[in-house]
């Protein structure tokens, strides 16, 4: 194999890896609202705010009182 090729499958193999990490969500709140996240929100027992990354890559919190379903993609 040449250097092309096998750099080409490490590429390949690192992204694939990366790939099945993240399992984008859909929250669906009570008023109807979708927001997408990056991956499952963490859930905050002492707060009781659900706490994700948003796709443009903002942090935010969101009480669970506002949440109707969360949903992996």
């Amino acid at each position: 194999m040449t250097q092309r090729t096998i750099a080409a499958l490490m590429l390949a193999l690192g992204l694939a890896t990366l790939a099945g990490c993240a399992s984008p969500t859909v929250i669906t709140l009570n008023d109807g609202r979708e927001i997408q996240a990056v991956d499952t929100p963490q859930f905050d027992q002492d707060s009781g705010f659900y706490e994700f990354e948003q796709l443009d890559g903002k942090h935010t919190r969101i009480n669970k009182d506002q949440v109707r379903t969360v949903k992996d993609l």
